[in-house]
């Protein structure tokens, strides 16, 4: 029924911007940008992203655009200002300009006359970006299990399906999605509650295990993928959740305590990461390097019984690895945070792996709650440090690389300060951000009317197919037990 109204709603939009012709004769100019739902000027775009649909939000009885480049042109009418452009036409026009520059050309009729506003261009690159964008959806505020999904997105098209959701599962909470170098093929996921575990996807196939022995303190969490696919490496935490009243800041997530496990998919066996010995620190966030010889981490003073969370302030770490006897080099420093009085969390390397993206906040561990969370760029030739050119005056966190390290895709709450949906930007061979886009959608009111929030937004290269009655078989049945080991 669903699919039915779309379809007539698009046929009705169709035939009414049909209606609207080509503005002609004495136009009259505005000398400034009209205003676009979503703001799509001034970009660097994909060849292969789905269409930019947008609304022009200017008075008006009717309204007219017009996309210009080296080989062709699209033009559409609107009798309201909303433009959806036809996939199969912005597909043609894209490939047919990849390389240069679309320049729009926006009119809107006012009282029966046309006027114009000051023109922009987006440039279309031939560096793709994946076919895929996965993300978890939750209602924002206080964490809650009801509803949560973990959701398969195409970026070429609006097509979009559940890879699973909580219902299918009696409710248990599904989080902490991973991907190895955005490998369907080496795919996990996490479970709490009843039918609670670790869910790894191997060789097409669902397997539930259960990572916590008796000799953890804690349960794994915040997987993260050895790129030789033998191994993840996780954290091991306590954590406790704080609720304040106060309209800025309504939860902090906070570790007690943390540590880092690395678990052996071959072998089933998961150890101690001993990058602390003394238990001094509170370790989280693992992260490879991409040829597998650095583990990057984030790493705070244990805390004691009676602390106040906002002195909570981690670093960059990183030890070196080998892979051939799973030992791990003595720690050193990538960027000091405290010194400056801030605090790291979800460090990311480039496919290349010359630049690290981490989020920069205020203090602790969970930058998703934290407005002024913003991401800042390491050349790890040097360990400069920079701010990313693409921030805003609200939360940027749960970033992610593509596979070709061109583009970089984070959670924002710049739209309300509450939602985080999915930008997407265009980072260049020296490292600098383009101005970045939110995830298209068909209907380009899309965001104002959704209430859920975009976490951990991760590019794949392919699509991941499990069945509601796959995931409910295997989530019944008892978990594999993994072994521990001292080496």
């Amino acid at each position: 029924m669903r699919v039915k109204y779309q379809f007539i709603y698009l046929l009705l939009l169709y035939l009414f911007s049909s209606c609207v012709s080509e503005p002609e004769g004495n136009i009259e100019q505005q000398h400034r940008n009209a205003k676009l739902y979503p703001d799509y000027s001034n970009l660097t775009i994909p060849v292969n992203i789905a269409p930019l649909n947008f609304k022009i939000e200017e008075e008006g009885e009717a309204f007219f655009v017009k996309l210009s480049a080296a080989k062709g042109e699209l033009t559409m009418g609107s009798s309201d200002g909303t433009f959806c452009f036809s996939e199969k036409k912005w597909k043609r026009f894209l490939a047919d300009n990849t390389g240069s520059e679309i320049t729009y050309q926006i009119f809107a009729k006012q009282d029966g006359k046309w006027k114009s506003y000051t023109s922009f261009s987006n440039k279309i690159t031939e560096a793709r970006v994946d076919p895929f964008l996965y993300y978890r959806l939750l209602y924002p505020g206080y964490e809650s299990w009801t509803e949560i999904s973990i959701v398969q997105r195409s970026l070429e098209d609006f097509s979009e399906k559940a890879v699973i959701e909580n219902n299918v599962v009696g409710q248990n909470c599904v989080n902490c999605h991973a991907f190895n170098n955005q490998n369907a093929d080496n795919f996990m996921f996490h479970m709490r509650g009843s039918l609670g575990g670790t869910y790894f996807v191997k060789d097409g196939d669902l397997q539930k295990f259960n990572l916590k022995t008796k000799e953890m303190k804690n349960g794994a969490v915040y997987p993260r993928w050895h790129p030789s696919g033998n191994y993840v490496a996780f954290s091991s935490n306590k954590v406790v959740q704080q609720f304040h009243s106060m309209d800025e800041k309504k939860i902090e997530v906070s570790d007690l305590n943390s540590s880092l496990v690395l678990y052996d998919v071959q072998k089933n066996e998961i150890m101690k990461i001993r990058v602390d010995s003394n238990e001094q620190f509170m370790d989280t966030y693992p992260e490879w390097s991409p040829d597998g010889t650095f583990l990057y981490f984030c790493r705070a003073k244990q805390i004691g019984s009676d602390y106040d969370y906002r002195d909570t302030k981690y670093n960059l770490c990183r030890s070196s690895f080998n892979p051939e006897t799973r030992t791990f080099g003595e720690p050193e420093m990538v960027y000091d945070a405290e010194a400056i009085g801030k605090s790291v969390s979800f460090p990311r390397v480039s496919p290349e792996g010359n630049a690290l993206v981490f989020t920069l906040h205020n203090y602790g561990c969970f930058s998703i709650w934290h407005k002024e969370a913003d991401l800042y760029s390491v050349d790890l030739n040097d360990f400069s440090v920079s701010e990313c050119n693409l921030n805003s005056d609200y939360t940027e966190s749960y970033h992610s690389w593509s596979s070709n390290g061109r583009w970089l895709v984070f959670s924002s709450k710049r739209g309300d300060g509450l939602t985080a949906r999915p930008y997407i930007s265009y980072i260049d061979k020296n490292g600098n951000a383009s101005k970045p886009f939110v995830l298209p959608q068909k209907d380009p009111g899309f965001y104002k009317g959704f209430v859920k929030t975009f976490n951990i937004p991760e590019f794949a290269q392919a699509d991941i197919d499990l069945t509601p009655g796959e995931i409910r078989k295997v989530a019944n049945k008892e978990a594999i037990q993994a072994q521990w080991t001292n080496n």
